[in-house]
C-alpha cells in the first residue's frame, strides 16, 4: 500500500459512532438546570433537540450505530485520505514521519458535515422544519446550510460579525445550500438587541451566536438548534476521523507517538483523538496528545475548571468545562471558528485527567506554519487548521534535534480556500500577535464566582 496517500474504500466506512463516555475513568459531570441548579433532564432539551439527539447526549452505549441514510451521504466524501507530508519532512529536515487526516475534500470543505448530516436527518426524521445554528469562521454554517439542503430543511445562520465581514465567500456557500445568513448580534432576537444596546460595535462572539440561534429555535415550534461542537452528541459524530485514521494507520503498520489537533470548541479534535485515547486509556497505545489554541484565546491553558454557560445570555444549561467566562469576548483573529470561551466537556475531562496536553500559539507564527505546508504539499489549509500543522511542525523539529523517528499524526480540519483575504493580511505583514492578558481573563472569570463549582472527586 501506498503509505503517501492512504484510501480506503466505501465498505471501510465505520458503521458505527465511538462512544467515549462509557470508556471514561469516571462518568462526566452531568449538565445542570440554570435555574434549578439541578442536572438536565431530557425534557429540558426537548424544546430545541429532537428525542433521538438528546439520547445520544447521555447514552451509556460504546457504539452508536450510524443510519443508513447518513452513511450514504458520507460516501460523498468519506472515508477520507490519510497522507504523508513527505516534501513537509524533506523541508524541515526531520526523522520523523508526518500524517495528516484529511477533512478538506468534503463538499463545505471540512469536518463539519460529519455532524451536520447527521443533525439534519434526526430532526427531519422528528418532523422539524427549520433549524437555526451560530458559526465563527462559516465553517459549520455552510456545513449545516449543506446538510439542510440535503433532508429539505430551512437553515437560519447566526456568524459571528467580524467573520461575517472577514469571510464574504462562507456566506456565499451559505446561500448557494439555501441558508439564510445574519452578522451576529441582530436586532431579530431579544439577546442580540440587548448585546447591541450596550455595545453598538461589538466584533460579535460565539457565545452571542449562540444566544440568538437558541433563543430563535425556543421560540419557533418548527425550528430546532443545531451545535457545530462542544456537545457530546457533536463530538460522537466526528469520532468517524479518528476510527477511520486507526485503520489507515493500521493498513500500513504505523503507531501514532504524536497526535495533534486545533481546539476551539473540540470537535474535530475529539472526533479525531477519542479512538486514540480509548486505547491509551486501556494501556494499548503509548501516544502524546496535543491540543492547540490561540493565545487570543487561551480556554484550555488558561481558563477555569468550573460551570458556565455556553453561551453569553445564559440560555443554555450549566456545563462542567474549561472556560474563560461566557462574557469573554476575544480578539477579532482570524481563526474565527477558535474564538470560544470554553470548550468540550468531554474534552476538559481527559485534558483534566493528564490525557491530552494543551498548548497555545499567536496567530502570526500559525500563518508561517500553513504558508510553509501549502508550499510543501499543495493545500492551503484554513486559520484554524495552521494551529494543528504548527504544532506538528513543532514536534518534527523536536525530532531533528534529538534523532528520533516519531511518527506524528495531526488532523487537517479544513481548506483555506476562502480565507485568502487573511493570507494577504499575513503576506503583507498586517496580522498582530495578541495574547490575552491575565488580568482580563480574571475581569471575565469574576462573573462565575457564584456558579456552581465542580461536583467532588471531579
Amino acid at each position: 500500500m501506498d503509505e503517501v496517500k492512504v484510501l480506503l474504500s466505501e465498505k471501510d466506512l465505520p458503521n458505527a459512532w465511538y462512544n467515549i463516555i462509557p470508556r471514561l475513568s469516571k462518568p462526566p459531570a452531568p449538565a445542570l438546570n440554570p435555574k434549578t441548579k439541578e442536572p438536565v433532564k431530557p425534557e429540558d432539551l426537548a424544546p430545541i433537540f429532537p428525542e433521538s439527539l438528546i439520547q445520544q447526549e447521555m447514552s451509556p452505549e460504546p457504539w452508536i450505530e450510524i443510519p443508513q441514510e447518513v452513511r450514504e451521504i458520507y460516501k460523498l466524501w468519506r472515508p477520507t485520505p490519510l497522507r504523508r507530508a513527505r516534501n513537509l519532512e524533506k523541508a524541515l529536515k526531520t526523522p520523523a514521519r508526518i500524517y495528516f487526516k484529511d477533512e478538506s475534500v468534503s463538499p463545505p470543505g471540512s469536518h463539519k458535515p460529519n455532524t451536520a448530516v447527521a443533525q439534519a436527518y434526526y430532526n427531519k426524521k422528528a418532523g422539524i422544519t427549520r433549524l437555526s445554528t451560530e458559526t465563527g469562521a462559516g465553517q459549520w454554517g455552510s456545513a449545516l446550510s449543506f446538510a439542510c439542503k440535503l433532508f429539505d430543511l430551512k437553515c437560519t445562520v447566526y456568524m459571528v460579525k467580524v467573520s461575517y465581514e472577514q469571510k464574504p465567500f462562507r456566506k456565499s456557500l451559505m446561500h448557494i445550500w439555501g441558508g439564510e445568513v445574519f452578522p451576529s448580534p441582530t436586532d431579530r432576537t431579544r439577546s442580540g438587541r440587548e448585546i447591541l444596546a450596550k455595545d453598538p460595535d461589538t466584533p460579535g462572539s460565539l457565545g452571542i451566536a449562540i444566544s440568538e440561534a437558541v433563543e430563535d429555535a425556543a421560540t419557533h415550534e418548527d425550528t430546532n438548534y443545531a451545535l457545530g461542537s462542544v456537545l457530546n452528541h457533536v463530538l460522537l459524530h466526528q469520532t468517524v476521523i479518528g476510527l477511520e485514521a486507526k485503520k489507515q494507520l493500521e493498513l500500513i503498520e504505523e503507531k501514532p507517538d504524536v497526535l495533534i489537533g486545533c481546539v476551539g470548541g473540540g470537535s474535530n479534535f475529539a472526533g479525531f483523538i477519542f479512538p486514540f485515547v480509548g486505547d491509551i486509556m486501556e494501556g494499548k497505545l503509548e501516544a502524546e496528545v496535543i491540543g492547540v489554541e490561540p493565545t487570543s484565546c487561551p480556554t484550555l491553558t488558561k481558563g477555569a475548571y468550573t460551570y458556565d454557560f455556553g453561551d453569553t445570555a445564559g440560555l443554555t444549561p450549566l456545563l462542567l468545562m474549561h472556560t474563560l467566562g461566557h462574557s469573554f469576548s476575544p480578539p477579532a483573529i482570524h481563526a474565527g471558528g477558535l474564538r470560544y470561551h470554553g470548550d468540550a466537556p468531554l474534552l476538559c475531562q481527559v485534558v483534566k485527567d493528564g490525557l491530552v496536553k494543551p498548548r497555545a500559539y499567536p496567530q502570526n507564527p500559525c500563518f508561517e506554519a500553513a504558508v510553509l505546508f501549502a508550499q510543501t504539499e499543495g493545500i492551503i489549509p484554513a486559520p484554524e487548521t495552521s494551529h494543528a500543522i504548527k504544532g506538528a511542525i513543532d514536534e518534527a523539529l523536536k525530532c531533528k534535534e534529538t534523532g528520533e523517528e516519531k511518527v506524528i499524526v495531526f488532523c487537517f480540519s479544513g481548506h483555506g480556500h476562502f480565507d485568502l483575504a487573511s493570507y494577504d493580511a499575513f503576506l503583507e505583514g498586517k496580522l498582530q500577535d495578541y495574547e490575552y492578558p491575565e488580568e482580563k481573563i480574571k475581569e471575565s472569570l469574576k462573573v462565575l464566582e457564584h456558579f456552581p463549582k465542580f461536583p467532588t472527586g471531579i
